[in-house]
């Protein structure tokens, strides 16, 4: 039998490109750019594997990730992000992720992470103090996250205009992938 995969992600070309890889690899890929159609698929094809997007226009990959479990509480989520921050690594975590991933990834880091079952007690601690640039990015990924993904109700909350919090999301601190 098949392993099957579900990518979710609005970028259909990178969809499109993980799907052919994840295929040479022995997997049936599907993809999905919205949430309803992951649901949809999850429910007619029996996934066993989902890769998530974590920033989409409709709804953040994080409030994806529950509906997902309540098809299959099986699943195995893995969420791969070009905007890695420590606090939606630890949502997607808690609410059933089984790894979270930064963008650049090839299909080889996804596998990888869907057979990962327990943590790496030997993983790289880091040897400098964080810099207040990626404090700052932190505070602010953890922010919108209380909100929900609300830039709005983030920016009010953390003191600024709506337009200077969307251009601070847009800019990733330096060293991030």
């Amino acid at each position: 039998m098949s392993k099957k995969v579900l990518i979710i992600d609005d970028e259909e070309l990178f969809c499109t490109v993980l799907a052919q890889a994840l295929g040479r690899r022995g997997y049936t890929a599907f993809t999905a750019s919205n949430p309803q159609r992951a649901v949809d698929i999850c429910r007619l094809e029996c996934v066993h594997f989902v890769v998530l997007d974590l920033r989409m226009p409709e709804v953040s990959g994080l409030q994806l990730i529950p509906a997902l479990l309540a098809v299959d509480p099986h699943l195995r989520i893995v969420v791969l992000t070009g905007y890695a921050s420590v606090a939606t690594a630890v949502e997607a975590i808690k609410l059933g992720a089984v790894h979270y991933l930064t963008k650049p990834a090839d299909a080889d880091d996804v596998i990888a992470a869907f057979a990962r079952i327990e943590g790496d007690m030997e993983v790289e601690i880091e040897t400098e103090p964080t810099s207040l640039e990626r404090l700052e990015w932190e505070y602010i990924q953890r922010t919108l996250t209380e909100c929900d993904g609300n830039i709005s109700a983030a920016a009010k909350r953390l003191g600024l205009h709506r337009r200077t919090l969307q251009r601070k999301l847009q800019k990733r601190p330096s060293g991030m992938s």
